[in-house]
């Protein structure tokens, strides 16, 4: 069981993250903790694995129990052997670099027998069908397919105690598909499961009921069938998705392919592979629409990350061209004249303030116009605070600032919204539509199917075959 009483917690130099928080959750319940950005989701399962106070600086009052165990009086060691936990960038999980070596950790700091662990490893793989994924490099592995190792690495340990936060954030339709299937079998098994969580939708079979919170505080308790009846407009208003899970080629029908038509950036002779491993792509020659919104779709794993770094030029192994207008672009070229911003933008985020890192994205310093952009992205008010103290959605809303203060005429983007609840996707959407007004094109590889609809004006179908993977 898991039990909050009267709990206020604060972040060092921050407001209060959490504010009076009386919850139980009983064993064997699946409860969804929902609502905006920053509305203390990710706080509130921190307190349960121990990462508040023992990782996270900050003043706590009130008591957080496990299982009748005190979190703040207990060692992070100790409670992990009661809570496994799967975070919303998995990399920062990770402690091996091959996928079974990392399911095998967590089980070897039980002190489980080796028979033990390869017993527990071989169920899980075959179960949730993995064995693609296993003796492979963690380096070299989608964002998609690092979330499924994340996953299960918590699977194969014996704790009674599961949190996932923004499960869903980097999962393609199949992937999410898997997720549902492994919270079915932790259901079975009668594990508790705390789920953070901005797309609800597919969580309905399985939770027993759903906490919305807004600023640190709890604003209501929904049951299932309460939850399960508000409308798209309800959900909207929440800042939660409503798009159900659906395949994004299948679910956006009306947005055309790739034609004919139109001003072409012509791009030629990509072609990559890892060392010592078959190509991930082998494309002659491909068509992009330019001054458009393109959305990249397709399953985890096909390459569609890896086909962004060739594009802007930050594989040297690929020598692909690209023809815009009548010059060519080699990848130096590519390299100066394109902005991308990563799946993983942690990667990106350099200086010691947000207002900083958007204006040492600018050809020219312009700080009223940074603090405008951070405006439309409701940023304004952390200008000023250090990029990697803010929330998952936050960062991410910090590089797409970062990327329209550039003033790049092609922009590229890797899964931008994940982990952005609804409003602030919405503003994303808005800002690639002005980017599109500008003349600038716009490449991005997605599985939102809510901004692909709001924002998208063609899309390209990524085929997972990995010859002529692009079609037209």
């Amino acid at each position: 069981m898991i039990n909050f009483d009267n709990v206020f917690f604060k972040y060092n130099k921050g407001e209060d993250s959490l504010k009076g928080i009386n919850l139980t959750i009983n064993n064997g319940e699946v409860v969804l903790v929902c609502g905006s950005s920053g509305c203390g989701k990710s706080t509130l399962v921190r307190c349960v694995n121990g990462l508040i106070p023992h990782f996270y600086d900050g003043e706590i009052t009130g008591t957080v129990t496990v299982n009748g165990i005190d979190v703040s009086q207990t060692t992070l060691r100790k409670i992990s052997h009661h809570v496994g936990t799967v975070f919303q960038n998995p990399r920062s999980q990770f402690f091996n670099v091959d996928t079974t070596s990392e399911l095998a950790f967590g089980c070897e700091n039980f002190g489980l027998e080796s028979d033990e662990i390869e017993k527990r490893i071989n169920q899980i793989v075959n179960k949730h069908e993995l064995a693609k994924l296993m003796d492979r490099s963690i380096f070299k592995l989608s964002g998609g397919e690092k979330q499924k190792i994340a996953c299960a690495s918590v699977a194969v340990e014996p704790v009674d105690v599961i949190i996932l936060d923004e499960p869903s954030a980097n999962l393609d339709y199949k992937g999410i598909c898997e997720l549902q299937k492994m919270i079915a079998a932790w259901k079975e098994e009668n594990k508790t499961i705390l789920i953070a969580e901005h797309r609800i939708s597919y969580l309905f079979p399985y939770i027993t009921r759903a906490i919305l919170m807004n600023s640190g505080e709890i604003e209501k308790e929904y049951s299932v069938d309460e939850i399960r009846g508000l409308t798209e407009d309800d959900l909207h208003k929440l800042g939660l998705r409503a798009e159900e899970n659906k395949n994004p080629v299948e679910a956006i029908p009306d947005i055309p392919k790739v034609d004919g038509s139109g001003e072409r950036l012509i791009l030629t002779d990509m072609k990559y592979s890892y060392k010592g491993e078959s190509p991930v792509f082998n494309i002659p020659e491909m068509e992009i629409p330019k001054g458009e919104i393109v959305a990249i779709v397709g399953a985890n794993g096909a390459g569609k990350s890896t086909f962004l770094r060739c594009l802007c030029g930050m594989e040297h192994s690929c020598k692909a061209k690209l023809k815009v207008g009548d010059e060519i672009w080699k990848n130096k070229k590519r390299r100066q004249s394109i902005y991308m911003v990563m799946q993983d933008v942690n990667h990106q985020l350099f200086t010691d303030s947000v207002l900083e890192e958007v204006v040492i994205s600018q050809e020219k310093e312009d700080e009223e116009e940074a603090l405008r952009i951070l405006e439309s992205l409701d940023l304004a008010e952390y200008a000023d605070k250090h990029p990697l103290a803010l929330s998952g959605g936050q960062k991410q809303r910090v590089a797409v600032a970062s990327a329209v203060a550039s003033g790049r005429d092609i922009i590229l983007f890797d899964e931008p919204t994940s982990g952005l609840d609804y409003y602030h996707m919405i503003q994303v959407s808005g800002l690639l539509e002005k980017l599109k007004e500008a003349g600038k094109t716009v490449i991005i590889v997605t599985h939102d199917v809510e901004l692909i609809k709001k924002a998208c004006t063609f899309v390209v179908p990524f085929d997972s075959v990995r010859k002529n993977i692009l079609e037209k």
